[in-house]
């Protein structure tokens, strides 16, 4: 078991958004002043979200100080595990213990080469080791119970997405003490039953296309009604945290009580494209207690 570098710290909250994984290099000075407010905030990590790799990283930790930067995830059938260790290599010789690595399998239905993905992973670590780059720094995005304990076994942990406190509860007892797991959590700040189901129906709507969810839902104990139509109000609410303050507090305190180290919040608002949340990631940071 690779236990987390004691250096790379990822605290007990922290931010997702696939926004902050831009390639236009005009927006690098808004990336790099985001990144510092989010750690002024008090969040221990910044997960890059969607497809991204270890470059994406490079200006956020740049402008920052202390607060992890992580990517969630870097699909492996994208980036060949060679030149990632390069590149994790040169970012932790100019910043030490400041870049995790997490790495997934990805979807059939987004990855041409998808075949075989947990053979595919494991080659991928074999890789990795080779080239040099630790297994504590890097954590897998694993939902089913094999990935789970290769997360245990050839990394720090877990980042598992889009996922319940009863999978937190599951994957803890796979993992055991002493391995990351940091579950990813969608976040509505909106009181209002509908609008903030309709909010999270239009958010999920990809992602019951994927079966790689589907079919968690589904061993989680979801059914195929639970599936259609949008999703059930019970799935909405078993994967998304929205209400009052006290009741996403709550929500998400569940998967810390279940077993999460960490929980990467992803604020979802129906806005898309590069348009950041930096207004409500300021309002999250005051509804957990954590805004300086």
């Amino acid at each position: 078991m690779a236990k987390a570098n004691e250096e790379t710290s990822v605290g007990r909250y922290g931010i997702w958004s696939g926004g902050l994984r831009a390639e236009d290099p005009a927006r690098r000075g808004e990336l790099a002043e985001v990144a510092a407010e989010l750690e002024e905030l008090g969040y221990g990590a910044i997960w890059l979200g969607g497809n991204t790799s270890v470059h994406h990283a490079v200006p956020l930790v740049e402008a920052t100080s202390h607060i992890t930067v992580a990517t969630g995830i870097q699909s492996i059938w994208q980036h060949e595990a060679a030149e990632t260790a390069v590149h994790f290599a040169e970012l932790e010789a100019a910043h030490p213990g400041r870049f995790l690595l997490g790495l997934g399998v990805s979807h059939a239905k987004l990855a041409e080469q998808y075949r075989r993905p947990y053979a595919a992973m494991v080659d991928y670590l074999d890789a990795l080791d080779a080239a040099g780059l630790p297994a504590d720094r890097r954590v897998l995005a694993a939902l089913g119970p094999r990935m789970l304990r290769l997360s245990r076994d050839r990394a720090a942990g877990s980042h598992p997405y889009l996922v319940t406190p009863e999978h937190t509860a599951e994957a803890r007892e796979t993992l055991g003490d002493g391995p990351l797991l940091a579950p990813e959590l969608k976040v509505v700040l909106e009181t209002d039953p509908d609008r903030a189901r309709t909010l999270a129906r239009a958010h999920l709507a990809f992602y019951l296309t994927l079966p790689n969810y589907t079919n968690t839902f589904l061993r989680l104990g979801f059914t195929e009604s639970d599936l259609a139509d949008g999703g059930s109000d019970r799935l909405i609410d078993g994967v998304y945290a929205w209400g009052d303050e006290d009741r996403i507090r709550a929500r998400v305190e569940e998967f810390h009580a279940a077993g999460a180290d960490h929980v990467a919040l992803q604020v979802v608002d129906g806005q898309e494209g590069d348009v950041l949340p930096r207004e409500a990631w300021g309002r999250l940071a005051g509804v957990l207690g954590i805004a300086g």
